[in-house]
């Protein structure tokens, strides 16, 4: 499916001239810029910032180039007066964004959707809210512990336990050695707030429990099913600081500046926040509003497309992955093949980014002689822990882990952080008799690992992650031995007695091993590892999917008439036969016991995830199919000897069958073929009496 660019300002151009829309813009940016430049002429207004922390200009050399001409991204000069620089932005630049967006993005929202609440003016924020829910300021008090200082914008509503959770996450869960600036991010189930009803149904999908933007129901029907939005979990990026401060009673100074949003853009949240958080730092709040403002203008997110975000003086290029793109191994290289253009006149700085990336080399470098069994624990939902010493490296290592088995979606929950005070604390610790739930945990305070010494399978990971020539070393569990604690086993390692079903490929080893050597760049490392484990994926994928096309209905089955043939059900020893002759071994030289792999997989929620959404994707073709043979179908010959009952109901059917065509954005019907549905509609109306013919018509 083609998708367009959404322009903020297109989805109502019948309303609004264009030349209104571009000097609305122009006049936004301006003022804008201005506040922009009274801030940074105002002092520090909160502790003094850790040193050297300023925000230098990147060398772009290393990013992606997306820009046909590099005068797209020169629309900044720098002006110098009294020693104070100022920004000032080149219109053409805005006004060409606007002109070049409206035509595109209106006809994508035409070709979409026939939603009405779309041709009325935005509301304030409600652009905002496609991106992020708010901006939330964690403080130390030292009578009431973590408090929430400010959120931002003020009218949103969050949970009392969201709040509570989003406290004690945004500050490292043993925090002795994160001195300076500590990045990480982490994963909440949300808590219902109680009476919350919104005020603008029009904008909001009230088919779940939790709503959620009417933007996101989109992005979910355009990206891959990994990188969706969960109604039932929040995400948070936070940015902690910490410095010593002889004036604050504690003698330090802490603080955390939180991003809270539904999507998992892992990469593009943590370079927001690593441009937004030093600015708040030193200005205070009104860089919270400024940067609100700016998000506030963005395109909506939009899988498939390059969007162009301009936030405080970096142009953010972001490719969002779709359907299409996502299915491809060279997707994970496509956005580092050529140099990024620079330009001595430009002060605007360019970061080039697919919205969900993660650097899986530096993750996992440590972990990449096993990394082949830990994606087989992945696959079949084993309990996992990474205990490490800070949030960034745990955060990191989870991610990396759950982006292994892509394509495929990870179904169990999973948390990059996880601390003491978080309300599933006892749900997922329990007894120690207890088999440990399947979830991917990381955590950082010592006391884990007395809670989770019962756990199967522990990853620990010292105080840096160490490089790949240091890898980390298996280390049988003990806990089944009399006396035993693996409160002694504080050595870095992998903890688990899993045997692997596959035999290890050095294939991936050699390839790191000689990067290692060579000093190939980190992104280009993480790139073939992603490759890698896709293709691995993918590999272990085809025999399913083989075996579910053979659960399709024959074409000739599909009958215009009659209802639409559902699908065989699927046999699990019937696909296990096939796994011999039909398995991963045609597509990949990894050998070992792949039936016993399937055998495992077959009963996980990973499974049942990717089998409910291939019947989702069989059952939308089987009913684009039947409306293609009831537009082609002859009808006329069909009403020959009906009864007026019968034919009442084949009106009702078109109809509905029609509904269905234009509400349902993703079944594959074409327009020719609503078309001609239409056409069989008037023909069977015609053949009604006048006074029924109108009574149908009207209702």
């Amino acid at each position: 499916m083609t998708t367009r660019c959404l322009c903020r300002e297109t989805t109502f151009s019948h309303q609004i001239p264009l030349f209104s829309i571009q000097c609305r813009s122009i006049i936004s940016h301006r003022f804008r810029n201005f506040l922009l430049i009274l801030v940074r002429s105002l002092p520090p207004t909160m502790a003094t910032p850790v040193e050297n922390n300023k925000i230098e200009p990147e060398n772009s050399d290393s990013d992606t180039d997306f820009l046909s001409d590099v005068e797209e991204v020169d629309h900044m000069k720098i002006l110098s007066s009294s020693g104070a620089d100022q920004l000032q932005f080149v219109d053409t630049y805005f006004q060409r964004e606007a002109t070049s967006l409206l035509a595109d993005t209106t006809d994508y929202y035409n070709s979409t959707c026939d939603d009405s609440s779309l041709n009325t003016s935005l509301l304030p924020w409600e652009r905002l809210a496609d991106w992020i829910h708010c901006f939330c300021v964690v403080t130390f008090d030292l009578e009431i512990g973590q408090m929430i200082e400010e959120i931002y914008p003020s009218h949103v509503t969050l949970s009392e336990q969201d709040k509570t959770n989003i406290c004690y996450l945004a500050f490292p869960d043993s925090n002795s050695g994160c001195m300076g600036d500590t990045q990480f991010h982490f994963r909440i189930r949300q808590n219902p707030v109680n009476g919350d009803i919104s005020t603008r149904s029009s904008q909001v999908d009230l088919s779940s429990t939790n709503t959620i933007p009417k933007s996101h129901s989109r992005y979910n029907q355009l990206c891959p099913p990994a990188f969706r939005t969960d109604s039932s979990y929040w995400w948070g990026f936070a940015y902690f600081r910490q410095v010593k401060d002889k004036n604050l009673r504690r003698g330090y100074f802490q603080k955390s500046l939180v991003i809270v949003t539904r999507l998992p853009f892992v990469e593009l949240f943590q370079e927001l926040m690593a441009v937004i958080a030093p600015e708040f730092f030193d200005k205070g709040s009104i860089c919270l509003e400024i940067s609100a403002k700016e998000i506030d203008q963005w395109p909506r997110p939009v899988p498939g497309i390059v969007l162009n975000l301009p936030l405080l003086g970096t142009l953010f290029q972001v490719r969002i992955p779709s359907f299409s793109a996502a299915a491809s191994p060279s997707f994970a290289t496509s956005l580092t093949g050529s140099p990024t253009k620079t330009s001595t006149n430009s002060l605007l700085r360019r970061r080039c980014l697919i919205a969900t990336d993660v650097d899986l080399y530096s993750a996992l470098a440590p972990l990449l002689p096993h990394l082949q069994m830990l994606w087989e624990l992945l696959l079949c939902g084993e309990p996992l822990v990474v205990m490490a010493t800070s949030p960034s490296i745990c955060s990191h290592v989870v991610q990396a882990l759950v982006n292994l088995i892509h394509p495929l979606q990870y179904c169990l929950d999973y948390r990059p952080f996880f601390t003491i005070h978080d309300s599933e604390f006892k749900e997922y610790t329990g007894r120690t008799s207890d088999p440990p739930p399947p979830v991917l945990l990381g955590v950082t305070n010592p006391f884990f690992a007395k809670a989770l010494q019962h756990w199967p399978h522990i990853i620990r990971i010292g105080g840096e992650i160490p490089s790949s020539s240091a890898g980390l070393k298996i280390r049988p569990t003990k806990s089944n031995l009399p006396g035993s604690s693996k409160l002694s086993e504080c050595k870095p390692g992998v903890y688990t007695s899993y045997k692997s079903h596959l035999t290890r490929d050095k294939a991936l080893l050699k390839l790191i091993a000689k990067g290692t050597q060579t000093r190939r760049p980190n992104q280009v490392q993480s790139a073939l590892m992603r490759r890698h484990f896709l293709e691995l994926t993918q590999s272990f994928i085809i025999p399913l999917e083989r075996y579910f096309a053979r659960l399709m209905p024959l074409q000739k089955s599909i009958s215009p008439y009659k209802a639409v043939p559902g699908l065989s059900p699927f046999k699990a020893e019937e696909f296990l036969a096939s796994v011999e002759h039909c398995g991963p071994q045609l597509t990949t030289g990894v050998k070992g016991d792949w039936a016993g792999l399937y055998r495992r997989f077959l009963r996980t929620p990973n499974f049942e995830s990717w089998s409910q959404q291939r019947h989702q994707e069989a059952n939308k073709k089987l009913r684009a199919l039947q409306m293609e043979a009831l537009s082609q179908s002859d009808m006329t010959s069909w009403l020959q000897g009906k009864r007026e009952v019968e034919v009442v109901d084949m009106v009702l059917r078109l109809r509905e069958k029609l509904n269905v065509a234009l509400a349902e954005e993703t079944l594959p019907v074409s327009p020719q073929t609503r078309l001609h549905l239409q056409g069989q509609l008037d023909t069977v109306l015609q053949s009604l009496p006048e006074d029924l013919r109108s009574v149908l018509k009207a209702s």
